[in-house]
């Protein structure tokens, strides 16, 4: 299976990612915010040498972003009527969390042909009977 689909992914969530990271960072930014904008690099990593698993770690990766763009979500839309800025937050929300769940989707597709890629051979054929 073609790796660009997972990369491509994974570059647009550290861009995604790096800037919501840069556009918040204040010194009590936690630090699995740091986490979650350098993992695609790791993961991409990864993927570019062809491990076989490396599909399903981003599908792991894919399914706690997604959960977070989601909590985020949730919050600003229940936020929604006080006077903040919140539209930034709202748009990067729902880039993040569409890619996190393409994510999903083309990572198991590609652990699922890599599993099946993996398999070792059927068995081989019955020897030729000798001629005597």
């Amino acid at each position: 299976m073609p790796r660009w689909p997972l990369l491509s992914l994974l570059a647009g969530l550290w861009l995604t990612e790096g800037i919501a990271m840069l556009a918040s960072v204040t010194p009590a930014t936690p630090r699995w915010i740091v986490f979650l904008a350098l993992m695609p690099i790791g993961l991409g990593l990864l993927v570019s040498w062809r491990l076989w698993w490396a599909g399903m770690a981003c599908v792991m990766y894919g399914t706690v972003g997604l959960a977070i763009d989601l909590s985020t979500l949730v919050h600003l839309v229940h936020m929604a009527g006080e006077e903040t800025d919140e539209l930034w937050p709202l748009l990067n929300g729902l880039v993040s969390g569409t890619l996190n769940f393409l994510l999903i989707l083309v990572g198991g597709r590609s652990f699922l042909r890599m599993a099946l890629e993996q398999q070792p051979p059927g068995s081989l054929p019955p020897n030729p009977s000798s001629p005597a």
